[in-house]
């Protein structure tokens, strides 16, 4: 696998790409794909997080778990998925809290890219799944290097807005700097959440932040 990466986020990042685990991940990625296994998403896709969103950039971390592990859906970004590809249960419920947040209407367009592009980085924890197999790469040092991204966000960025949705993500709190970022918690947006999610105003919330640091807004419309 050919790490492609932003300029700053490979600097940000090299003493991780020289530890033994990321070679061991590296290797795991290649034995998958030589035994026949289907891996999302597509390696070129793998870091296009980091691509759209470089680290001078970041003003927004949106956290996932795992990319999806249907056919055609991973792209790279967490909760976001290609152009053409139906938006899953947990988008949907995402569009549907900022329409009654900002009072605004969603498209229904899946691809997070404009977020992205304008500083928000959807980061999953675990960057890769085998295909139909749910967190099946969640043990191969993801997590070790992801952890590793955003504990140097909070060391060399200022008031970065993280969006933590569900236990999972709550639980990667204890790598931020509260005194330098601020944390925003809720429910996780799943229709496995019973709704818990809808109400955390969360993307109003955060441009009021944003906007308290003379920071520009993010356009949250589609």
């Amino acid at each position: 696998m050919e790490v492609r990466i932003e300029p700053s986020w490979k600097a940000a990042l090299q003493g991780e790409f020289d530890k033994p685990y990321f070679s061991s991940l590296v290797q795991y990625l290649h034995a998958e794909k030589a035994s026949g296994q289907t891996v999302f998403p597509p390696g070129r896709e793998i870091f296009k997080a980091f691509e759209l969103t470089p680290v001078q950039d970041v003003k927004v971390v949106i956290l996932g778990q795992d990319p999806y592990h249907g056919y055609g859906q991973a792209m790279g970004l967490s909760f976001s998925v290609p152009d053409g590809v139906p938006a899953p249960p947990s988008l949907k419920n995402i569009f549907r809290e900022i329409e009654t947040d900002l009072g605004i209407r969603m498209s229904g367009r899946p691809n997070l890219e404009p977020w992205a592009r304008q500083g928000v980085l959807l980061l999953n924890a675990i960057l890769t799944v085998r295909a139909g197999q749910a967190a099946s790469h969640s043990r191969i040092g993801w997590q070790e290097f992801t952890d590793a991204v955003i504990k140097y966000i909070s060391d060399n960025c200022e008031g970065v807005v993280f969006l933590l949705w569900g236990n999972f993500a709550r639980s990667k709190k204890a790598l931020i700097d509260t005194s330098r970022h601020y944390v925003l918690e809720a429910a996780h947006p799943s229709p496995l959440a019973g709704g818990a999610f809808f109400g955390c105003r969360h993307f109003s919330k955060t441009n009021e932040i944003l906007a308290s640091q003379g920071k520009a807004p993010i356009d949250w419309q589609l």
